[in-house]
């Protein structure tokens, strides 16, 4: 695994005596270690602001009057603090149906299994949720009904975005681009002091499992074989190296005939050895026979 170039020298202060906290490109340096090691995340440069306000935000939570003084509470490890710095630094943009071209491909590759008695299928950036119910609407209307031989497992870093997806309720915005017929069959509209919101039907909800799941630890609770891999827009975050890693830990889990699916803007050609592009940015293993 590649560690991030330093940045001493490089990366200007901008503490003017505008910010609350002295924040230096040594803290920084820090802070692009402690996250690299702990989630392969890449922090370039040009986040330096962004760290700072986000991190700002445990300062105060925590008493703590600088960087120095928090970073080093890090770096002896506590534990709660630690799942509050990673949640802090990981970015969830996510929507229901997001990458819209995926989910006709899925359906098409749901049918072709429907005579297998146990699908599975692995969400492993869920975010808030919707990716994952997105996967499970599409695995409904594929099959016709909510009895299905199919299971899926949403994961995610965050465990603050987990807690939203496992109660499944949004705000009416969130669902604004749903079309009535999936709005009637898949969500319930809230009333009194739940009024302008909707939460997901208990029978999707069922089709869904919710765990936090780090890509970098060594172990994964995940058992294959698998028929889809969602890992989408989460490569972005990590070096080559890592990427092709976590590629190569997908393989063994996956069925024969597995779907990858990445990003719009991520290419596994650094990964030929062990995927293939379908194109639409969907992948199949290398190995598989043609």
């Amino acid at each position: 695994m590649l560690e991030p170039k330093p940045l001493f020298g490089t990366l200007p202060s901008r503490d003017n005596g505008e910010r609350e906290f002295v924040f230096t490109p040594a803290d920084f340096e820090r802070v692009r270690k402690l996250i690299y090691q702990y989630a392969g995340i890449s922090l370039s440069a040009v986040k330096q602001d962004m760290v700072y306000s986000r991190l700002a935000r445990r300062l105060r939570a925590t008493g703590l009057k600088t960087f120095a003084e928090y970073l080093a509470l890090l770096e002896k490890g506590d534990r709660g603090e630690w799942e509050k710095f990673v949640n802090s630094l990981t970015t969830n943009l996510t929507s229901f149906f997001r990458e819209p071209h995926h989910f006709p491909i899925l359906a098409e590759h749901l049918k072709k299994l429907q005579n297998r008695p146990s699908i599975k299928i692995w969400c492993s950036a869920a975010s808030t949720g919707e990716e994952p119910y997105s996967i499970a609407m599409t695995v409904v209307e594929a099959f016709g009904g909510f009895n299905v031989p199919v299971s899926i497992m949403a994961s995610d870093l965050d465990t603050n975005v987990l807690a939203t997806a496992e109660k499944g309720v949004y705000p009416l915005e969130r669902v604004g681009k749903l079309s009535p017929e999936r709005m009637k069959r898949f969500f319930l509209k809230g009333s009194g002091a739940q009024e302008g919101q909707v939460c997901v039907r208990p029978e999707l909800r069922r089709l869904v499992s919710f765990q936090r799941i780090n890509l970098l630890e060594a172990n994964w609770p995940v058992r294959g074989p698998l028929d889809a891999i969602f890992c989408r827009n989460v490569m972005i975050y990590f070096d080559k190296p890592t990427q092709h890693k976590i590629l190569a830990r997908f393989t063994p889990l996956m069925h024969e005939d597995g779907l990858l699916f990445a990003g719009h803007s991520e290419s596994f050609l650094h990964a030929a050895d062990l995927f293939r592009s379908q194109g639409k940015t969907v992948y199949e293993l290398a190995r598989r026979p043609r």
